[in-house]
């Protein structure tokens, strides 16, 4: 690929390419209006409406299957938690402007999976197995959805497989076997050893590869197409995982109104979230968008060797990108965020909705992560760290600077704005994993 030809139509991606750390301001975002009713038609309000409607029923079943969501009643749902002593750590620490007030979006500590991953890969299995139980006479929309916990034998027939770097697969694997599923689970060589070992002690099968998420990806698909009693959750195609990464729009709006925190012109919400394929960021915001229209600005973050929804965005080759093309290795510590090629569904759908992209170091991934333990006494993985490189470069970047003076936000407005670093998992991880994070690239 002539890499040169995209670079010299979009210098941003000059350091892209570099594997600097850097912001890429997407050109292509429109105003919400503009391009409300072309998504419709992708996703619709009443999609992810249907969506929320589903977890709802399904919250008994959760309930009786996992005890630790008894306290919010079957839902999965995390904290959304203020990290003042981190603001001021990443402003002392990095002469980073964080104006306004810095929040924590714990899907890090999400129920069952530990990771965002809950959210969408939950949402596709719960969904299956409603459609399946239902075809067969076993339940109705006005059941007690607890009842599905009785219908292993039923289930057990049937096959759930995906391609995952971790937390997906944890996600998938967990609440399958759960249901009474068998499950396997296509790994790639990226995937912590703690998670395979996580989901083999649920009964998972999991299958390892050497090569990256996208071969996981493809041998998964290939296996479930060849067994009619199989359903592949296709992190880089299925609806069905946008729509539960989208129910989360929704539920943060209630926590912000708890929090008395208002969205609006005068009140920007800015959304910072770590992106691998795109699914769960892309889903997150685009719920977020269809709630606050232009008030919101949605950021991914990735790391910088592994940049692939920025390249599927700004190059317009979608799927078909890949960090190879443009010389960068790929290789990032978050595992979880190691996808070479992005989601042919988000990028499309993103295009237009995606304010830009910040990449991260991956020593900076490790630094987050020792400022936030240190200064708020919270673990969160390398990947979900990526967030923090949002606000601290927002005021820093050039471009980034540009962004806000374009949409309006002024430095009386960003003194007002609430910035969301959406923690994607961690809950899950082993002690003896954590001092080893603690002490790399020290």
């Amino acid at each position: 690929m002539n890499t040169d030809a995209f670079i010299a139509g979009d210098h941003g991606l000059a350091a892209v390419r570099s594997a600097e750390e850097t912001v890429w301001i997407n050109p292509r975002l429109l105003p919400f209006d503009v391009v409300d009713g072309l998504s419709q038609l992708v996703v619709s309000d009443d999609d992810i409406a249907d969506a929320a409607a589903r977890l709802r029923r399904f919250a008994p079943l959760v309930r009786r299957a996992f005890p630790e969501t008894e306290e919010t009643d079957g839902l999965i749902e995390s904290p959304l938690r203020a990290v003042p002593a981190m603001q001021k750590r990443l402003s002392d620490g990095y002469g980073a402007q964080i104006p306004g007030r810095l929040l924590l979006k714990m899907d890090s500590h999400l129920a069952i999976a530990g990771s965002v991953k809950a959210r969408g890969g939950i949402y596709e299995v719960l969904k299956h197995a409603e459609r399946l139980a239902m075809d067969a006479g076993l339940l109705a929309h006005d059941d007690d959805y607890a009842k599905i916990a009785d219908l292993r034998d039923f289930f057990a027939r049937y096959t759930m497989q995906v391609g995952s770097t971790g937390n997906l697969g944890m996600s998938i694997g967990i609440m399958s076997a759960a249901i009474g599923f068998h499950v396997r689970v296509h790994m790639s060589a990226d995937a912590k050893q703690w998670k395979k070992d996580l989901l083999r002690a649920h009964g998972v099968e999991v299958i390892e590869y050497a090569d990256d998420y996208s071969r996981a990806v493809a041998e998964g698909r290939r296996a479930s197409d060849a067994d009619p009693m199989s359903h592949f959750v296709d992190d880089e195609k299925s609806v069905d995982l946008f729509l539960g990464y989208a129910v989360a729009a929704e539920r943060l709006a209630a926590q912000l109104r708890a929090q008395e925190i208002t969205v609006d012109r005068e009140h920007p919400l800015i959304v910072y979230i770590p992106a691998g394929v795109g699914g769960a960021p892309g889903g997150v915001s685009y719920g977020l968008r269809r709630l606050y229209h232009d008030d919101v600005h949605c950021f991914f973050v990735e790391p910088a060797q592994c940049p692939s929804v920025l390249l599927g965005v700004a190059t317009q080759r979608f799927e078909r990108a890949n960090v190879h093309d443009f010389g960068i290795t790929g290789k990032t510590d978050a595992d979880g965020l190691a996808c070479a090629s992005p989601s042919s569904l988000v990028t499309r759908i993103m295009t237009n909705h995606m304010a830009g992209v910040f990449t991260v170091s991956e020593a900076h991934l490790y630094d987050y992560l020792r400022d936030l333990d240190a200064s708020e006494g919270i673990r969160i993985e390398p990947s979900s760290c990526a967030a923090f490189a949002g606000p601290v470069g927002l005021l820093r970047c050039p471009a980034a600077r540009d962004y806000c003076a374009a949409h309006g936000l002024t430095e009386e407005r960003l003194h007002r704005a609430a910035h969301i670093a959406w923690a994607t998992g961690g809950r899950l991880v082993p002690a003896e994993v954590w001092e080893e994070y603690l002490r790399t690239y020290r």
